[in-house]
């Protein structure tokens, strides 16, 4: 069943006290459009389109099915796009991309955050391809906004399908999606017989890592709010500080052995990734998933508010580091580029999974990803080492010539018990192992891996 949310009731719900200035109808110069290609039946003269479209202006009220404007979310001013499922499906035309085109332009040359508030069944097919090429004149302006560094939020409503869910929709930085809402690029009628349904659901692109949450329709409006908070915040100024310590058991009366040291990093005991993000920040909004079909559970990765300052995050919560989480770090160092953040982020791992399935996800091209993305990023980065530092899996999310480590971790090129495998050692000899990689947090200091250490 489709939204029962009209465009403006949808606007409503989210603009501050439903205080919205909708933009003038802009028809900027397309090629091969003439007046006389919109009299009667359209650019392709499809039989009885003239008057399908005057029974949905008259059933709506609307003369197009997407209305754009200004208001003001949370406190935040913003540029508004709001879709009309009742207008011929919310389908996207010529004169739906005349109205979308003026909206971005608005929004990069105001520098306004873009939200849509999408219901869309995809391209009309009244207005044959005159209207699928509305697609590249969308993907043209999603790109120049998120060029000039303004973010891109979506709230997908039922449906979000076609064309509409491949520009506006997955094309966004954030994507919301309100509980049930049909979601997928197929719509119901022309997908594979005996498709899983679940697939085309809200709640299925979550799991598949295509969307960031699933939001209640009374929460929308709050959780708008809140990711244009930190979206749109000051960004913190230079390089984050590493945040301090969180091992208060720690016995730093004597060096550690280097196998020592290893066991403290491994220790049940130790703070990871959610203690120091909560003691960091004063609040945070996570991204979810790799836009490529998964997730990982053990890498956090969002913005978070310091200070009243934004600083973006990635953070490795102790677990082999899957291939989806590193492109889920990978788009968050580059999204926080993009508009000009700075990026903390957190090591914590035994190193990067390496079965089987991890392989076929693409472990070596998610990491080389992520490896780039830190490499080139053009924001302060500060990587504090919080736990364990297994290999290239823990140094693909380090910020070069600025690493820090925590008292209870270590970093090393392999594991003990792995080096102690290929050199052909017996099992009691890792400890003697562990103490020649030269691992400890003060080891790293003098070798010039890390900056310090952080008490």
């Amino acid at each position: 069943m489709a939204d029962s949310w009209t465009a403006r009731e949808a606007i409503a719900a989210v603009v501050d006290g439903g205080r919205f200035t909708e933009l003038p109808d802009a028809a900027p110069e397309v090629p091969h459009r003439t007046d006389a290609s919109w009299e009667s039946d359209g650019p392709i003269g499809w039989p009885g389109y003239g008057q399908s479209l005057a029974r949905a202006e008259e059933h709506t009220g609307e003369r197009e099915s997407v209305v754009c404007g200004t208001g003001s979310i949370g406190g935040t001013d913003a540029v508004v796009v709001s879709f009309e499922f009742g207008f011929l499906g919310g389908s996207l035309g010529e004169r739906t991309g005349d109205r979308l085109e003026a909206a971005y332009t608005v929004a990069r040359e105001r520098r306004r955050p873009l939200v849509s508030l999408i219901a869309t069944g995809g391209s009309r097919m009244q207005e044959g391809m005159r209207a699928l090429a509305q697609l590249q004149r969308v993907a043209r302006q999603s790109a120049l906004l998120r060029g000039s560094g303004v973010p891109q939020l979506a709230v997908l409503r039922d449906p979000t399908t076609g064309g509409g869910w491949a520009t506006l929709g997955a094309g966004a930085d954030v994507i919301l999606a309100l509980p049930g809402a049909q979601v997928g690029f197929a719509g119901s009628r022309v997908r594979p017989p005996g498709a899983d349904p679940g697939a085309y659901t809200a709640e299925g692109q979550l799991a598949a890592g295509q969307i960031d949450a699933v939001v209640r329709r009374e929460d929308v409006r709050d959780a708008l709010a809140r990711w244009l908070r930190h979206l749109t915040a000051a960004p913190w100024d230079g390089p984050p500080e590493p945040p301090g310590s969180l091992a208060p058991y720690a016995d730093h009366s004597r060096t550690p052995t280097g196998w020592e040291t290893v066991l403290r990093a491994r220790s049940p005991e130790r703070p990871r990734a959610d203690a120091y993000l909560t003691a960091y920040f004063d609040r945070v909004q996570e991204i979810s998933g790799d836009r490529c079909g998964g997730t990982d559970p053990g890498m956090r990765c969002g913005f978070g508010l310091r200070r009243g300052r934004s600083i973006a995050y990635a953070a490795q919560c102790g677990t082999a580091t899957l291939p989806a989480g590193y492109r889920t770090a990978a788009r968050l160092v580059r999204l926080a580029g993009r508009l000009g953040v700075p990026v903390l982020t957190l090591i914590d791992t035994p190193g990067a999974a390496n079965d089987a399935e991890a392989e076929r996800a693409g472990a070596g091209a998610a990491i080389a990803d992520l490896f780039a993305a830190m490499a080139t990023v053009r924001v302060p980065a500060t990587t504090l080492l919080i736990g364990e530092g297994g290999s290239g899996g823990a140094l693909a999310l380090a910020a070069p010539g600025n690493l820090w480590a925590a008292h209870d971790s270590y970093f090393s090129v392999i594991a003990p018990e792995a080096a102690a495998a290929i050199l052909k050692r017996t099992p009691d000899r890792i400890p003697e192992t562990a103490g020649q990689l030269r691992l400890g947090p003060r080891d790293l200091v003098d070798l010039g891996i890390a900056r310090g250490v952080v008490s």
